[in-house]
């Protein structure tokens, strides 16, 4: 299986991300393109100038569609991004029109033949759940994990077309394919806050805080993201002494492409993380 990888704008600043996911295709031999003409989903300026957003969209898909290639994405925002531009112009739209002659100033055309595919969309239905079992040679022991599948990977449902917006699991069943266990938990599709970041910060808090100790009271020894910005968001939370309503002591949030990496026996350097520092631990280390 080949796939146009297309790589988040502020990945820099979580580069454990891009490096596990990595790793994990290539265990899994699934290959991944890199495409250098691909620019920005759109996502930052959506609800400022639409049409602007539609466009930088819709030219990823087209530049994928060029070279006969399905999009597949790390981060939500960007799925959840590309998804509606391309529910939009799959509507035969005049906007489609419009956006079709913009790209033709480059030699491109967007004609919906590109999929957009989330990383855990195709570990779910391409790999398979079964497939990757098979290939878990250090399963968690005892493991609690609070599955946190992020807002854009989930909604709005009629673009996002991922899982149940209001019951998903898709996520929990990967998250157990390592051996770990998913707990049951109320704030478990609730917004991790982080696009209040700079417009109302103590609210971001509040909900970043709110949903770590809601895993931690459900029993979760750590949070399993998908999204980088989420990541970003609980990262901060972790690192954070003096935030109002702190989350509870030891709950911290890892990426599921590292939790499943140490699971597949990829060493703890090629995923950046280090296990002891989150408390993870699988039969290998025992």
């Amino acid at each position: 299986m080949r796939f146009a990888v297309f790589r988040c704008c502020p990945s820099h600043l979580l580069q454990a991300y891009e490096v596990s996911a990595n790793a994990i295709l290539k265990a899994l031999d699934l290959t991944s393109v890199e495409v250098k003409e691909f620019n920005c989903c759109g996502y930052p300026f959506k609800n400022i100038d639409f049409k602007s957003y539609l466009l930088s969209s819709s030219r990823n898909l087209a530049v994928a569609e060029q070279r006969d290639l399905d999009i597949i994405t790390l981060c939500d925002c960007c799925y959840g991004s590309l998804q509606q531009a391309k529910h939009v112009l799959d509507q035969g739209s005049e906007l489609k029109e419009e956006v079709n002659r913009s790209l033709r100033r480059e030699r491109l055309e967007y004609g919906g033949k590109a999929r957009v595919r989330h990383l855990l969309d195709v570990l779910y239905r391409d790999v398979g759940i079964e497939s990757l079992k098979s290939k878990v040679v250090r399963p968690y022991q005892g493991l609690k994990v609070a599955a946190h599948y992020g807002c854009h990977l989930l909604r709005p449902s009629q673009t996002a077309c991922f899982d149940n917006p209001m019951n998903p699991a898709i996520l929990d069943r990967l998250i157990e394919v390592t051996g770990a266990k998913c707990v049951e938990w109320s704030k478990k599709t609730k917004c991790c806050g982080a696009p209040l970041i700079g417009i109302d910060d103590e609210l971001s808090e509040n909900l970043a805080a709110g949903k770590m100790r809601d895993a931690a009271d459900a029993g979760a020894d750590l949070l399993c993201s998908t999204c980088l910005y989420c990541q970003l968001r609980f990262s901060q939370m972790q690192a954070s002494k003096s935030v109002s309503g702190s989350c509870k002591p030891g709950i911290s949030s890892v990426l599921y492409p590292q939790l499943l990496g140490l699971s597949l026996g990829i060493e703890p350097f090629e995923l950046r993380i280090n296990p002891f520092s989150h408390g993870i631990s699988s039969s290998h280390d025992a």
